[in-house]
């Protein structure tokens, strides 16, 4: 699984999920994309079953990119705990995806290839997501 080697802070605040993506809003790396359409925490479990059912779909050909990575700790308390003494520890992370950010990217496969392979690792996020394609530079 996706997650830093070290931190600043082991526990963060839970912070807000308003506004459009500013950065990584656009197809850099490969000529294809999946952009988000919602925001949402995606867990470092869901990146890594999105990216599994992309190269398998691929067949290994192609190269995928992973656009976003997390870096934001969740913590959680054990169940049947009362409550005060103090924040809980972190149990798992997550990546902040605001609506128009690309997560995933690929290159080196025919488009219906990467079309199929982008909708099965969108049916792995719990998001709404869209396929895009890598914008011509005039």
């Amino acid at each position: 699984m996706l997650m830093p080697k070290r931190v600043k802070y082991r526990r963060v605040h839970r912070g807000r999920m308003t506004g459009r993506a500013l950065r990584g809003n656009k197809v850099t790396y490969g000529e294809y994309g999946l952009q988000a359409l919602e925001p949402a925490w995606i867990t470092s479990n869901q990146i890594e079953a999105a990216r599994v059912a992309m190269t398998r779909y691929c067949k290994r050909f192609g190269k995928v990119w992973i656009k976003i990575f997390p870096d934001k700790p969740v913590t959680a308390k054990p169940a049947e705990t009362r409550m005060g003494s103090g924040k809980g520890s972190p149990e798992y992370w997550v990546a902040v995806v605001k609506p128009d950010r690309v997560m995933f990217e690929i290159a080196g496969v025919p488009e219906e290839t990467a079309r199929e392979a982008m909708r099965l690792a969108a049916a792995k996020l719990p998001i709404k997501c869209k396929f895009i394609k890598k914008e011509e530079e005039v």
